[in-house]
């Protein structure tokens, strides 16, 4: 296994900070293959962390719980614990946590520095090689203590598996509330386990499709508030938003950042009734269009090294999915299976393509490999639809309604199809979109 440990990492907020305590350098008896398939979900013992209140077991809860959500850990019941921890700075008993089956224990204290700051400490062991494997201390205020917990989770993540976590990062969504006969859309935000909800516009008018810049916490969306679709851009720290193309003649929609966060790409409605693909520059504002055809081509996506563009186009007779070049050229269709193609989404990892597939009356969310070979269904449902990716590419998000239901609920799914998950929203919830890390 590579070796994590770092001597300091900076967090882009200004709210955290990260050094990392002396560690001893080690590897892990136990490592996670994210590559096999089907994995067996490592038993690990996450205690309490010391602290003067309640803080130390809120972060520890935190990240038992995103280490259990992965599908990758079985975070061991409290209740079945031998010894307790009663100073993270010493060896565990490792015999006692054998017992129990414990491959990997984590323990952890919590402390208040002058100034108010938080400062939480942890310690990963690994039982049967009986040494640490990681050790690190974290500053915060207190007030983003669930941040700490994400970024302790992440490091875990990385030290089993070799791969990036996904834990601190957000969703922005589009928040449904009130009857179907009046239904109000809002953009929100949240954590990707669902805490910290807020919203980010006031529902006068319907909002559609957001996306979130690879770069920046930043985010595009499609609004209604002219009278027609046209897409937006939003700072979600400030809330500074504007309207992309104030010239664009008919409705703009369907958009996402270049892989560098300084253009976006979308569909441009023409006056024919058909869509094509454009591209605007941010910083000059100029645009470039990409397809000229007589079809509907339309939610186009770029590959993470942004030479190639994943889109939707019904060129063909009926809506199949295509790659072309970054200038569109070279348009090759990849998608031949039953049914129709819409929403291809790039992995971030550049090896797979997700989509949302009509086939024999449901909905389907799949992924296939750049090329179009190796099509496998995750999910399947009444209405499922949005496919977005996690910022290491291990996990798709995606939104569903069930037949009879009121609305749309959020879900997650890992690759293996095994591992689908409710995300809780305070209200319906539908098109999420990923951020990438917030560290």
């Amino acid at each position: 296994m590579r070796n994590f440990f770092k001597t300091a990492v900076a967090i882009t907020s200004l709210v955290l900070g990260l050094v990392a305590m002396a560690v001893v350098p080690a590897r892990a008896l136990v490592e996670i293959d994210v590559n096999r398939g089907v994995v067996e979900p490592v038993p690990i013992a996450i205690t309490d962390f010391l602290s003067a209140g309640g803080r130390g077991a809120e972060i520890s809860a935190v990240i038992a719980a995103d280490l259990k959500r992965s599908g990758l850990f079985a975070p061991i019941d409290r209740g079945a614990f031998i010894e307790k921890i009663s100073n993270p700075d010493v060896a565990p008993r490792f015999e006692d946590w054998k017992v129990i089956n414990a491959q990997a224990i984590v323990t952890g204290r919590v402390t208040e520095e002058p100034g108010g700051r938080l400062r939480a400490e942890f310690r990963l062991w690994d039982t049967f090689a009986g040494q640490q494997l990681v050790g690190e201390q974290f500053f915060a205020k207190p007030a983003d203590w669930r941040r700490v917990a994400h970024i302790i989770a992440d490091t875990i993540y990385e030290q089993f598996t070799g791969e990036k976590g996904y834990f601190d990062s957000r969703i922005v969504f589009v928040d449904e509330s009130g009857s179907k006969e009046n239904r109000v859309k809002r953009l929100a935000i949240m954590d990707q386990d669902g805490a910290n909800y807020r919203a980010l516009t006031d529902g006068r008018s319907i909002v559609l499709k957001p996306s979130f810049s690879p770069q920046r916490q930043e985010i595009t969306y499609v609004s209604f508030e002219g009278g027609q679709p046209q897409v937006y851009l939003l700072q979600i720290e400030t809330g500074q938003r504007e309207l992309v193309g104030n010239n664009f003649p008919t409705m703009s929609f369907a958009s996402r950042f270049n892989p560098v966060g300084d253009k976006i790409i979308m569909s441009l409605l023409r006056t024919d009734g058909n869509s094509n693909i454009y591209t605007m520059d941010l910083k000059t504002r100029t645009t470039a269009r990409l397809t000229d055809t007589n079809a509907i081509d339309t939610s186009p996506s770029y590959s993470p090294d942004g030479n190639k563009v994943v889109f939707t186009s019904d060129r063909g007779g009926r809506a199949q999915i295509y790659v072309m070049n970054a200038d569109g050229s070279n348009p090759q269709r990849i998608s031949f299976g039953d049914g129709t193609y819409s929403e291809p989404v790039w992995s971030p990892r550049g090896d797979l393509i997700a989509f949302t597939k009509q086939s024999g009356g449901q909905f389907q969310i799949g992924i296939m490999r750049t090329d179009g070979s190796g099509e496998r269904i995750l999910s399947t449902g009444f209405q499922i639809e949005g496919p977005t990716w996690s910022p290491n590419g291990r996990v798709i998000m995606f939104f569903r309604q069930d037949a009879g239901a009121a609305g749309p609920k959020l879900y997650s799914i890992d690759l293996t199809g095994r591992n689908e998950q409710l995300i809780p929203t305070p209200n319906f919830a539908s098109d999420p979109a990923w951020s990438p890390l917030l560290n």
